[in-house]
């Protein structure tokens, strides 16, 4: 009898998490573990919608019990690597990567976790052997390419973030991976779009659309589109993706008030961004795909925001905030551009110490950078005024 109701109740749970419907679907797991019903999927379950929510202890313990169901399960180890990198523990994230190795678990995702670990590390070349393995993997090359991409833009060597990027969607699309090659594309549109070179996030948005209308791809595009300053567009694919995912708990509570609060910021409005920006306690909300690391936007454009309203001190702990959280954000390019951001919310509280190192701090991370990105331009001539 307690598996019948167990299966009634999970068809329940399916179209809740699939829909985005996170406290439904905790609720359907809860009675089911009432019914004194485990097993390693359960737990896997979920830990998967304590991570989405952001509760990685929570999300730790869980996958923790499964594997002791399951002592063999790779998948689990490195889903226990990546909340360790989330939670900074990069020692016991290495740990967990090596224990999946260890039971003959070989999959790109285990490869993707050592390549953040390495860079975590700043080991070039541990990077570069997980980037070799994945040469003429089919649905692994792509990934580690775009990851890779990520790093070169991490370091602001925009011209070869570039080639990456394009060498990813090109493996993608020859593996007749049309969706994994949109999000490399809408990927590419953020830094774009983030290191001021708005025309190319356009172009790249509209390559991406044209590949994939999966909710991931018309989310992130609204975005892209807002950071690169089409705030028209972005309103419209915003307010079509809100009616079409209405109890999407992500979607709702996380990203459309990011987009919105970007909007308003392009159209001089930061008193009105303030008021839409998502509730804090969303700041570390996994990010858009499982495919790219966390990317800790509403924490980066609620520091802008502060900015614009001459809050400096309430700027500096949002990007401070970031900084903190490197295990979360690993290679992804606003890590860096925090400190940048860091410099310029001290230099508004008058801390001219403070802001020169912050300043130094992103600078050193960009000394092989490309010379014209233009928010490179804009740092230098703003550290230069506080000499």
């Amino acid at each position: 009898r307690a598996l019948l109701k167990k299966d009634e109740l999970m068809s329940k749970y399916t179209p809740y998490y699939e829909t985005g419907q996170y406290e439904e679907a905790l609720k359907i797991l809860e009675r089911i573990f009432e019914l004194d019903i485990r097993s390693a999927q359960l737990y896997k379950s979920k830990g998967d919608i304590l991570w989405a929510q952001r509760q990685y202890e929570k999300a730790l313990a869980q996958t923790q019990e499964g594997l002791r169901l399951k002592p063999d399960d790779g998948f689990a180890y490195n889903h226990i690597a990546l909340i360790d990198l989330a939670l900074n523990r990069f020692n016991e994230a290495k740990v967990a990567i090596e224990q999946a190795a260890a039971h003959r678990f070989e999959d790109t995702f285990l490869h993707y976790s050592r390549y953040q670990a390495a860079f975590l590390d700043r080991d070039a070349a541990a990077q570069q052997w997980e980037l070799s393995w994945g040469k003429g993997v089919a649905g692994g090359e792509d990934i580690l390419l775009s990851t890779q991409s990520d790093t070169e833009g991490y370091f602001g060597r925009l011209r070869k973030a570039r080639e990456f990027s394009k060498q990813a969607v090109d493996s993608a699309l020859g593996n007749k991976r049309n969706h994994p090659a949109a999000i490399w594309e809408i990927n590419a549109a953020l830094r774009e779009a983030e290191f001021g070179s708005p025309e190319q996030a356009r172009r790249a948005i509209t390559s991406a659309l044209a590949l994939s209308d999966f909710r991931d791809i018309k989310v992130i595009a609204a975005l892209a589109f807002a950071r690169a300053g089409d705030s028209n567009r972005a309103a419209a694919l915003a307010d079509e993706i809100a009616k079409a995912y209405p109890s999407d708990t992500l979607i709702q509570k996380f990203w459309l008030g990011t987009i919105r609060a970007s909007i308003e910021i392009n159209r001089g409005h930061p008193a009105r961004a303030a008021e839409l920006l998502p509730n804090a306690r969303y700041d570390l909300a996994g990010a858009y795909t499982d495919l790219v690391p966390g990317t800790m936007y509403p924490v980066y454009v609620r520091g802008q925001v502060y900015l614009l309203l001459h809050r400096g001190h309430e700027a500096s702990a949002e990007f401070q905030k970031i900084l903190d959280h490197s295990g979360f954000t690993m290679n992804f390019p606003l890590g860096a551009l925090a400190h940048l951001q860091l410099g310029r919310a001290y230099a508004m509280n008058n801390d001219t110490a403070k802001a020169k190192s912050a300043y130094q701090d992103f600078l050193t991370l960009w000394k092989d950078a490309d010379p014209d990105i233009p928010i490179l331009k804009q740092a230098k001539a703003e550290y230069a005024k506080l000499q």
